[in-house]
């Protein structure tokens, strides 16, 4: 039979460990203890508790701890600048430019447009569809439609038409979730403000190209002729813009023959001299690639608008606000006026 004292010692010796080893741990979470910077959490407070990724960070609360530790206050995507000032504020540092707004791109037309090589059966997943051979498109480098990128957006910025996924620019936050999402890597970020794009990224070269897709890039090169300012090249035969050095003419859309360039037309402009204004400097006839600005030198100068290709370029360069742009196929000018 187990005496008392028997059974009593290991309780007492346990008991006694437990409250050595608690009171150590007591002592070194005071003595060792990292206090958190209060910043952090005003930080977290004005952040959009997306939790998005966006930023580099698996959370907000992650961003706002790096925030506090040296990281750039403007790299919340969604909440944009307004966001970057606040924590600016909250850090006490002069507002950091929160850079042009990019949104995601699908370069892709191709869905109906496109050539199935099989009949999948299976999950319907993008992810899951590329393992088997690429997917059923015969294009390689196309979307594939299941809408995985669809499914990681949280903000509706995503659609599915005839096939493809499409981006909503005015709800994208450019949180890139969808470029880590699509298994096919044809979803880049671009200018917001960005209207001429080349909407294919099949590297391939050959006659089968425009057999598989009706609507892709086949490398002509017509796109580089018609372009006066270098911004459109074909690299591994695909065309791609340089959107630093393009101007929206659509110089390039015009010419594409397989439509693998979009762009709104509605858009395209002309410019217009606002005769007031004008002190004939001649700097706009200068610098305009078409030579469709003509006038004499302190002479109010003109535009021959069926020349111009509305680059925008006499617009940027006028010093006295005398150019206005105005819609090609329409005679009210754009809100966008000196």
């Amino acid at each position: 039979m187990i005496e008392f004292k028997e059974l009593v010692m290991p309780i007492v010796s346990m008991g006694g460990l437990g409250i050595a080893f608690g009171g150590l741990l007591a002592f070194a979470s005071q003595k060792f203890e990292v206090k958190n910077d209060p910043r952090a959490d005003e930080i977290n407070a004005v952040l959009p508790a997306a939790n998005c990724g966006g930023c580099g960070y698996p959370g907000c609360m992650n961003y706002a701890i790096a925030v506090v530790d040296g990281e750039e206050v403007n790299k919340c995507t969604v909440g944009g600048p307004k966001v970057a000032e606040q924590v600016a504020a909250i850090m006490g540092v002069d507002a950091v430019d929160a850079g042009d707004r990019k949104v995601a791109r699908v370069h892709c037309n191709g869905g109906v447009n496109a050539v199935d090589e099989y009949d999948y059966q299976g999950i319907l997943s993008c992810r899951a569809m590329n393992l088997v051979s690429g997917g059923p498109k015969a294009c390689k480098n196309g979307c594939l439609g299941c809408g995985d990128c669809q499914d990681v957006c949280q903000f509706g910025a995503i659609k599915l038409e005839n096939g493809v996924a499409e981006i909503i620019a005015e709800n994208c936050t450019g949180c890139q979730a969808c470029v880590k999402a699509c298994p096919k890597q044809i979803i880049t970020m671009i200018p917001a403000g960005q209207n001429t794009v080349v909407d294919c990224m099949n590297n391939e070269i050959g006659a089968h190209v425009k057999r598989n897709c009706t609507v892709a890039c086949i490398a002509c090169r017509r796109c580089e002729k018609a372009c006066r300012f270098d911004a459109i090249h074909v690299i591994n035969n695909v065309a791609v813009i340089d959107y630093s050095k393009c101007t929206d003419c659509m110089e390039c859309w015009e010419v594409c023959p397989t439509g693998c360039i979009t762009a709104n037309h509605e858009l395209k402009v002309v410019a217009e001299v606002i005769e007031e204004n004008c002190i004939g400097c001649t700097i706009c006839a200068k610098n305009c690639p078409t030579e469709c600005i003509s006038g004499e030198l302190k002479q109010v100068h003109k535009v021959d608008q069926t020349e111009c290709i509305g680059c925008r370029i006499c617009y940027e360069k006028c010093p006295k606000d005398a150019i206005a742009l105005i819609p090609k196929a329409s005679p009210e000018k754009l809100k966008e006026t000196a």
